[in-house]
């Protein structure tokens, strides 16, 4: 979990690799409405990010009842999204990509072909509660290399399952 740029895909894809789990990226998800709302520099809400977040949520449902996990990359800004993530089945954990908004800002502006335009990043920052001392996660420093930001969370997390 993070805001964009925090690198939540590149950590998403090499901890699934690690895990040998199945990886879902966050962004595919997005209903076309919201792609197009991001990209015209318009914020989503909690009604905007309803459908999205079901479709996550009932993925991540999927993962756990299969019994093989997985790694979802995704915002997942809220504490009342984690919750409802959390309801889909025991053994939910977050990883959060913890990152300041000037470095946040620069990445998503040296990004290409991404909907979401580095003007929508400061919209993230206001809508973000960090992960919780009581919930189940990690907090890193998204500014470390995504390998030791995979080791150390493989060290840190719990045997699940």
């Amino acid at each position: 979990m993070g805001v964009s740029g925090s690198g939540k895909s590149t950590v998403g894809r090499l901890l699934a690799q690690r895990l040998a789990v199945p990886f879902l990226e966050g962004d595919d998800v997005h209903p076309a409405a919201n792609r197009a709302k991001m990209a015209a520099g318009h914020p989503l809400d909690d009604e905007d990010r309803k459908p999205w977040l079901l479709s996550l949520t009932n993925w991540i449902r999927g993962a756990i009842d299969d019994g093989l996990g997985g790694v979802v990359a995704c915002s997942t800004l809220k504490h009342e999204y984690r919750d409802e993530f959390r309801r889909a089945g025991a053994g939910v954990w977050f990883l959060y990509l913890a990152l300041d908004q000037a470095t946040a800002d620069q990445r998503v502006a040296c990004r290409v072909d991404h909907f979401m335009p580095a003007r929508l990043v400061a919209s993230q920052y206001a809508d973000l509660e960090p992960l919780r001392p009581d919930e189940p996660g990690l907090t890193v420093d998204a500014a470390a290399d995504p390998q030791a930001i995979v080791d150390e969370t493989v060290r840190t997390m719990p045997e699940i399952g």
